[in-house]
């Protein structure tokens, strides 16, 4: 797993393939005209969206983003690296165009971002000392015991934990996952609660820690992915949603992302954005 940030990453290619895409409205499209790049932003979350060793842009949700862009003719992109809870401020700030990495369809964040329709579904995970000792596998177990939770600034899990009544006492935020295994293996933080993808990985690289009973998470913790926009971007989203329906579920996509153990499991089947903003 990448564990070195870097503040602007240039990858991918550096020539505006010649398109024959409709003209969109928009800002994206202004910039897409005037021969710029499509800046992607993500943070460095394992599978999800990462950097590579290169500087490139990795993960599922980098490859699905930028394989639907190709589709639509356009090759000229600039990934974006920061923080988890900058992605969000970036993308309304104009510093990225469009955002990926795992980010979850919210009501909440259906305020600030539009979403294309859903390219991942996946649950919650639990992080733990090795052995489980305090037998923690979900939200309750750690409100019913008074146990310290760990998790990203910004991440959905700051939402999960708070609905279920968790308070800020026992709700640690940190920027990502690299603190989140600090914070458990200095037994600073009883559990740590992210997505199944990183909880997995995490709990592969690092032998003093394990990964609770996925089964026991509520189904409401289950959550689909999708990549960002501005509210601005309608135009464009509608013809990156239109190429990605012809993509998502492919062989072609799904021989390009397994490197990032997504599997058919993984794929959103007919759920849709607006069904998600509504019901998340």
């Amino acid at each position: 797993m990448p564990t070195k940030f870097t503040t602007t990453l240039i990858g991918a290619s550096i020539a505006l393939v010649s398109t024959t895409v409709a003209a969109f409205a928009g800002p994206l499209q202004d910039r897409i005209d005037a021969g710029e790049t499509i800046r992607i932003g993500f943070a460095n979350i394992p599978l999800w969206g990462y950097p590579d060793e290169a500087g490139n842009a990795d993960g599922f949700t980098n490859d699905i983003a930028i394989e639907t862009l190709a589709k639509m003719g356009l090759t000229n992109v600039e990934p974006v690296v920061t923080d988890w809870g900058g992605l969000i401020p970036g993308l309304k700030a104009e510093r990225f165009d469009l955002i990926t990495g795992g980010m979850y369809i919210l009501n909440s964040r259906c305020e600030n971002v539009s979403f294309s329709e859903p390219v991942a579904k996946s649950g919650d995970g639990v992080l733990v000392a090795a052995g489980n000792p305090k037998n923690i596998h979900n939200y309750s177990d750690i409100l019913d015991g008074g146990h310290i939770m760990v998790t990203g600034a910004g991440y959905n899990t700051v939402e999960a934990a708070k609905k279920v009544g968790i308070d800020d006492a026992h709700l640690m935020q940190v920027p990502g996952p690299t603190e989140m295994v600090a914070a458990l293996k200095a037994g600073r933080a009883d559990a740590a609660i992210l997505t199944y993808f990183e909880a997995s990985h995490l709990a592969d690289d690092h032998e003093e820690i394990e990964l609770g009973d996925a089964s026991k998470m509520p189904d409401w913790s289950m959550n689909f992915a999708a990549i960002g926009f501005r509210h601005e971007d309608q135009d464009f989203l509608a013809k990156f949603n239109e190429a990605l329906a012809g993509y998502i579920g492919t062989d072609e996509m799904m021989a390009k992302v397994a490197d990032h153990e997504y599997t058919e499991n993984h794929l959103p089947g007919d759920t849709t954005a607006e069904w998600t903003c509504a019901n998340r």
